[in-house]
């Protein structure tokens, strides 16, 4: 229990580090923004309960927030997808216990199902993000398109993340 706890808060200072000093910074063609703190979100255990889910979650979004001076966005954000994050695993894996690990990952869902899994999480926080940033639809194309690259992105370099820190057991 006392590993886990530990695990996890390294991943908190480790995942909140890279984004605010090097992911922050990177953006590709002008829209493309890889959010890769939300990995963190994605790899809380499923047994957790939701009110530590959107405390962890909620306080990952402030911590970024108060370090990228985003207002408040990627809190909201972080906590709309604490709740979503359930539903959608059992949208692809409807039997809770056919987990043998309740950390999701490529090794304890598959490969297809942790994909379909994080792809869908990353969309959500996208379209959630981007919403909020715009708060209105002036450009709807543009917004689009960040949603939509930023998404690819921040999916690409989450499985890059996970298939470097799973173990191979």
């Amino acid at each position: 229990m006392a590993k886990e706890i530990i695990k996890f808060a390294l991943m908190f200072v480790a995942l909140t580090l890279c984004q605010v000093v090097v992911f922050n910074h990177i953006c590709l063609f002008g829209v493309a923004i890889p959010l890769v703190f939300i990995y963190f979100i994605v790899k809380l255990p499923v047994t957790l309960g939701i009110s530590w889910v959107m405390t962890l979650s909620f306080l990952i979004g402030l911590t970024v927030d108060v370090m990228s001076n985003t207002q408040g966005m990627n809190a909201l954000a972080c906590t709309l997808l604490a709740v979503t994050r359930l539903p959608v695993l059992h949208l692809y894996m409807p039997r809770q216990d056919a987990i043998s690990n309740p950390e999701p990952s490529m090794r304890t869902l598959g490969a297809a199902i942790f994909m379909k899994y994080a792809l869908t999480l990353s969309a959500v926080y996208c379209t959630l993000f981007f919403s909020i940033e715009a708060f209105a639809f002036f450009t709807p194309m543009r917004m689009l398109l960040k949603i939509v690259s930023s998404t690819l992105l921040t999916f690409i370099v989450i499985m890059a993340i996970d298939g470097f820190t799973t173990s191979r057991r």
